[in-house]
């Protein structure tokens, strides 16, 4: 394939790029096409590595009609879910899930790390719906799936749920999750998930301080059990909102600690802006982690939108350009930094290969009708064209339709 007139970030002219089998192969100005070589002229433009949701809950997705959430909090949300559990079927889940990839993938997705609950209540339903959803949009999307195991995770108690844990990763679950923030002994379950990580040889993405307490910070914890253990496999710290209710000090320290361990961190906002500090009447807390002080001691850290229109976050369109929006808004990143937080790093953060208009890497593209990312962040259009793997998913140009 031959893409022709894309602007491309770093270039001052427009650029023609070629793409062999999955990769980019080559990029220069007027390039000649080969014989059957497909072509498509990008009328200029903006060319730029595909986007990635690293943090979604597909089983939950489009459930904001069915199942309310009156008091708006994290907690009401479980319990509205938990409540709902016999009105959510497998096929259901299938269903809303599949929904959802296809419209991420619609907005220039090529990846997406799902969490998939696996408790007492729901046993792996979730996990085994998304899995026939990941054999449904394989050659669209890469889908990771994250086993979100319930709690108490430690000691005895803990036994059955870890359990599940061993079985989830047995059915087709890549990465091992949970909320120790909500166990009764969060220490204990940062124990227990590396070790079932370590045993299971897979990665850990777990729900880390999902409050504004700044009482209670679990995240130096993590990062010391990762290192103490020598855990090899790769580590996400999701959320870590009480993270940035400490001292701008106690911020350094756990988050030089954070990259001493190799952890990556996922902000949260659109969610967390939500469902966080709803007990504050003045100086309300953003709901959102130590994001400078993380990225200056060197830890990646990407941004997702975690719920997609349900009892978690009511609102949502499945577009990772709504994060960065935030990202910008919340966080203060300017907007080539806060495009990368849901391209190049969240693709970094899901442990994937490196993927844009470079020669070398894998052909996950979008096209946007922008003159910048950041008119791109700022504007939202429609993605003209998007390419998995070199292989076009979807397109709004009648050229190649």
């Amino acid at each position: 394939m031959l893409l022709q007139n894309c602007k491309i970030d770093g270039y001052a002219q427009l650029q023609d790029v070629r793409i062999v089998g999955d990769l980019v192969s080559e990029i220069a100005s007027n390039l000649v096409a080969f014989e059957k070589e497909q072509v498509i002229d990008a009328n200029g433009s903006l060319l730029t590595c595909s986007l990635a949701e690293p943090h979604a809950h597909l089983d939950k997705a489009f459930l904001a009609e069915r199942v309310h959430n009156p008091t708006g909090d994290l907690m009401g949300a479980i319990m509205a879910m938990e409540a709902a559990s016999g009105l959510i079927t497998i096929a259901d889940t299938i269903e809303r899930a599949e929904r959802a990839v296809r419209l991420m993938v619609s907005n220039g997705v090529t990846a997406i790390r799902t969490h998939a609950d696996v408790t007492e209540r729901n046993n792996l339903d979730a996990v085994q719906a998304l899995v026939e959803v990941r054999n449904r949009t394989r050659g669209l999307v890469d889908l990771q799936i994250c086993a979100l195991l319930g709690w108490p995770l430690s000691g005895d108690a803990g036994k059955e749920n870890r359990d599940r844990g061993r079985r989830a990763i047995e059915m087709g679950a890549d990465i091992l999750g949970g909320c120790p923030h909500l166990d009764v002994d969060p220490n204990g379950a940062n124990i227990a998930l590396v070790e079932l990580a370590g045993e299971l040889g897979c990665s850990l993405d777990l729900h880390t301080d999902e409050h504004t307490d700044s009482n209670r910070l679990s995240l130096e914890d993590l990062a010391n059990r990762v290192i103490s253990s020598g855990l090899e496999q790769a580590v996400v710290a999701s959320h870590c909102v009480s993270l940035g209710m400490q001292t701008e000090s106690v911020q350094m320290r756990v988050s030089e600690r954070v990259a001493q361990a190799g952890i990556s961190v996922i902000a949260l906002p659109h969610t967390n802006l939500f469902l966080q500090g709803r007990d504050c009447a003045t100086a309300t807390p953003r709901g959102l982690t130590a994001v400078s002080n993380l990225r200056k001691s060197g830890v990646p850290v990407a941004f997702g939108a975690d719920n997609l229109q349900d009892p978690f976050n009511p609102i949502g369109r499945g577009d990772p350009l709504e994060s960065a929006g935030l990202a910008i808004l919340t966080a203060h990143l300017l907007p080539n930094d806060a495009f990368d937080s849901v391209s190049k790093v969240a693709r970094q953060v899901m442990g994937l290969t490196t993927a844009g208009p470079q020669v070398g890497a894998t052909a996950n593209l979008i096209l946007t009708q922008a003159g910048s990312t950041r008119e791109a962040i700022a504007n939202t259009p429609a993605r003209n064209l998007v390419l998995y793997r070199g292989q076009i998913t979807h397109s709004r140009l009648a050229a190649v339709n």
